[in-house]
């Protein structure tokens, strides 16, 4: 036990020390985009999301969150911040994207979503140039762009699984979760929309029971849609999250020591294993978007 946990931190310094070296130098980075959505509501994933962006800072990583969860907007709430602007007034003109951005005192990066995710199906050509530009620059000093989205299968969500780099797909051990997740995963296999999805499960009692429903994915994948599954880690169910939330901070700061904190680390480490695609690029990510919303 001992041995495999000084590996692990072995592991951890070498990752560290390769992003820091990375960060230290002032080419422009190329932002990997990745989607992270859900079957259905209530799975934990934006605080997945948040606590995942921290880790991967930690280890010497730029990144920006946009919530593009219309029904929940609230991951800057997660980080207690409660920011004046949102995307919709950027696309009314009012502000450049530069302006509505929140930072949190860790260096994470959020652009607030709001109703204006909606109103990206009817943007004139120029707004999408204009907005299109600034996510160029935000491109070149970000290593990662998380876009949350929301649970479902609707056509704003589809197409941000469809434009980005990867999707990452969170659920829970129960049974609609799992159901919800395949139903959505099936979909992205019907239209082609990608090769393979990334999968944490948040929640778990046991290593088995995270075992047991990675497994009942990957079986019912194989055997009828054309996808990868790509278990990233879990999270155990640990009442420190719960705490957390409340006290608007991520747990892997304010309960560093606790389970789910481990957990995160380990599945941010898998996270830096598994990026060895190059990201296609952030115009070619707007170029699908406009395709899909237009």
């Amino acid at each position: 036990m001992i041995k495999d946990q000084a590996e692990e931190l072995r592991k951890l310094f070498v990752l560290n020390k390769g992003q820091q070296e990375k960060k230290k130098n002032n080419e422009p980075k190329n932002m990997r985009i990745i989607t992270v959505a859900s079957g259905k509501g209530g799975v934990g994933k934006t605080s997945v999301v948040s606590n995942l962006a921290l880790s991967l800072t930690k280890l010497g990583n730029k990144v920006l969150i946009m919530d593009a969860d219309l029904g929940m907007a609230n991951i800057d709430i997660m980080f207690g911040l409660f920011p004046k602007h949102s995307l919709y007034d950027v696309i009314k003109g009012k502000k450049s994207l530069k302006e509505i951005a929140v930072t949190t005192a860790e260096g994470i990066t959020i652009i607030p979503g709001g109703s204006g995710i909606n109103e990206l199906v009817n943007l004139e050509s120029e707004q999408r140039d204009n907005i299109l530009n600034e996510l160029a620059e935000f491109s070149l000093e970000m290593d990662y762009l998380f876009i949350d989205c929301g649970a479902g299968v609707s056509k704003n969500i589809l197409g941000f699984i469809s434009a980005a780099d990867d999707v990452l797909i969170v659920i829970t051990p129960e049974p609609t979760s799992i159901t919800d997740a395949y139903a959505l995963i099936k979909i992205l296999s019907q239209f082609n929309l990608h090769k393979e999805v990334s999968v944490i499960v948040n929640r778990v009692t046991s290593i088995k029971e995270a075992d047991d429903t990675i497994a009942r994915i990957e079986n019912v994948a194989d055997k009828f849609l054309n996808i990868d599954i790509k278990k990233i880690g879990f999270i155990n169910q640990d009442d420190n999250v719960v705490k957390s939330i409340k006290e608007q901070r991520p747990f892997v700061l304010s309960y560093p020591r606790s389970k789910a904190a481990k957990d995160m680390n380990y599945i941010a480490e898998n996270f830096l294993r598994g990026n060895d695609r190059p990201p296609q690029g952030t115009e070619k990510f707007i170029k699908k978007l406009i395709n899909i919303f237009r």
